[in-house]
């Protein structure tokens, strides 16, 4: 199948010449945490599908008896006006579970198109609502990863994918955003926390708050691996959006639906978005689906929401989603990952931190990065791939985890034991050892 896969196939995100060389790995099973590849293989997939989806593991027949179910008595019946019972009684359910005063769920197939659906919803109640009639900016943050359509991208900061893309959507200007071992200022991290916060306002007078439209964020950056954000960024926002009438969007499509201990990320600062984004957990990859929720003030403003996505609400997808969230709550896994996650985190604290190329292990629930240093005192960064040959060597040993500019990151399916936990540990130190003796940096 690999030369099919070379003839047929375009691999995204990943150089060409990368895979040429080592090869794609094709999987042929799943079950649980565990994933087999065409030579027979096993792994611990540490990274939930790659894309921290896969928040079940593999071969859950419930969820797979539920959608069969639900195509065979009715698969789709289009979009706008067309609705069906499992959707309506899924975005019900996502407005039960989501913080108040979101209710107004809007379904789309995924992340990006989350993002895009959001980026739009803000801009049309800033004009249909008269609030703000020329507004039409959105302010994002340095590093930031939105998604890969074109109006999301105008919010992604990464340049790898946003460059050779450009000219893109118009509108679009960065502030910093929260790192917690290392940022370009080489401040204290709580102080650096306070002055990114302090920037939102700051970008939105110098744009002019009557242009912008929204701010986005996610509740734990992904660039450069889970940066955590400390409550009080996200209380300082909510003043500063509020005090220029800028709405807030609040993207959750990699931390909604459990990923870091709680439903949704930003319950931990205890203030409430003006529009959420969310999408991968929510189905625990077994359908593809995404979504927006919003205040009804927003949603109802407008005569007209002026958008619109094929597979809006798809029943079979909807089925997935319901019967995923179902799980979630009757076996308490949002819970299982929040202790569990404090038990994770603290082993690979442990276990990581002392080795003499590790800066600082840090996450949020199932959500984690090692981030590592060339010198502990500077905190300097590997400028070569060094990184990515740890990773590779996990890999080599039976564990899928992902390197991401100076991190390791690893996000488990929710059904991980803890006995997984402690192997993964054992691996990642393993791989660390290994590979610093080899480079001479033990």
């Amino acid at each position: 199948m690999t030369a099919e896969a070379f003839d047929h196939m375009i691999f995204p995100l990943i150089p060409y010449a990368d895979v040429k060389e080592h090869g794609p790995r094709i999987f042929v099973e799943g079950e649980g945490l565990r994933l087999i590849d065409a030579n027979g293989k096993t792994y611990l997939d540490m990274m939930s599908s790659h894309t921290r989806a896969n928040a079940l593991g593999y071969g859950n027949e419930e969820i797979a008896a539920s959608v069969y179910e639900q195509l065979r008595n009715l698969h789709y019946v289009g979009t706008v006006a067309n609705l069906t019972e499992p959707a309506i009684e899924l975005a019900t359910k996502i407005a039960s579970l989501a913080p108040e005063p979101l209710e107004r769920v809007l379904f789309v197939s995924g992340g990006s198109e989350a993002v895009e659906s959001a980026i739009k919803l803000a801009k049309q109640y800033q004009i249909g609502s008269g609030n703000k009639p020329r507004a039409y900016k959105v302010i994002s943050r340095w590093n930031a990863y939105h998604g890969a359509t074109m109006g999301a991208m105008g919010a992604t900061d990464w340049l790898g994918i946003r460059h050779i893309n450009e000219p893109g959507a118009v509108g679009y200007s960065f502030i910093p955003g929260p790192m917690n071992y290392r940022n370009p200022f080489g401040m204290e991290t709580g102080a650096y926390m306070a002055f990114c916060a302090e920037y939102l306002e700051q970008q939105i007078l110098h744009e002019g708050p009557e242009l912008v439209a929204a701010f986005i964020a996610e509740p734990v950056m992904q660039a450069n691996g889970v940066q955590v954000t400390p409550p009080s960024y996200f209380q300082r926002v909510r003043e500063i959006c509020d005090k220029y009438g800028v709405v807030w969007i609040d993207d959750e499509v990699i931390t909604g639906f459990g990923r870091t201990g709680n439903w949704f990320a930003i319950e931990r600062p205890g203030v409430a978005p003006d529009i959420m984004t969310f999408a991968k957990a929510l189905t625990a990859g077994y359908m593809p689906m995404g979504g927006i929720i919003a205040r009804p003030e927003i949603a109802d403003s407008m005569p007209i929401f002026r958008h619109v996505h094929t597979f809006s609400g798809h029943a079979g997808a909807a089925a997935a989603a319901s019967a995923a969230i179902r799980i979630m709550e009757r076996d308490r896994l949002v819970e299982k990952v929040r202790t569990d996650g404090v038990y994770f985190l603290n082993a690979l604290t442990r276990e990581l931190e002392p080795l003499p190329i590790v800066g600082e292990v840090r996450g949020a629930g199932f959500w984690v990065a090692i981030d590592f240093t060339s010198d502990k005192r500077s905190k300097a960064a590997f400028s070569d791939d060094t990184v990515k040959a740890v990773a590779a060597r996990m890999a080599e040993d039976g564990v899928l985890a992902s390197a991401i500019g100076t991190a390791i990151e690893m996000a488990p399916p929710y059904v991980a034991t803890r006995s997984d936990l402690d192997h993964t540990v054992e691996v990642a130190a393993r791989a660390i050892r290994e590979i610093s003796k080899e480079r001479g940096l033990a």
